[in-house]
């Protein structure tokens, strides 16, 4: 599990980047990364509350 946030970690580290590069600088590309890294975190974070459940029982 620690392994799992971890990545949860990297991958919001990773869309803020990405984000604040598209928002300050206009850089469409970074929209695009930060896109992406949204929708890993959402399968991140899907998986994290499998593992969290299943942790708690």
């Amino acid at each position: 599990m620690k392994e799992l946030v971890d990545k949860i970690n990297a991958e919001i580290a990773n869309f803020q980047l990405n984000a604040e590069g598209q928002l300050v600088k206009g850089n469409k590309a970074a929209g695009t990364r930060a896109r992406k890294a949204a929708l890993e975190l959402s399968k991140l974070l899907k998986e994290f509350r499998k593992e969290s459940v299943e942790f708690s029982k």
